[in-house]
């Protein structure tokens, strides 16, 4: 059997880049944002910061928060005809 080539980052290049006017200190308030279940959020990832984010193919999708583990939040999206969960740290969601 061959060995699985690349990791969780693969052919992101472009995908996980910031824009010129985005680059330099994340502000702590996104650290720290709170949403409430049911609330529409966007998947927008963070690049500077690993923790918590989740698989690239799902960046630009919109979803519901439907609850809480930790510091991060369950994120239902759809995909395709599948509804599926997502665990993402608020870092990585915008308000819609």
């Amino acid at each position: 059997m061959a060995q699985r080539v690349g990791g969780f980052r693969r052919k992101t290049r472009s995908k996980l880049r910031k824009s010129k006017k985005d680059r330099g200190k994340i502000s702590i308030a996104k650290h720290v944002q709170q949403f409430k279940i049911g609330e529409k959020v966007c998947l927008k990832a963070e690049p500077a910061v690993q923790k918590g984010m989740y698989f690239p193919r799902y960046h630009g999708k919109s979803g519901i928060v439907s609850g809480k583990q930790g510091k991060c939040y369950y994120v239902k999206i759809k995909d395709g005809n599948k509804e599926k969960t997502l665990l993402t740290h608020p870092i990585h969601l915008r308000r819609l």
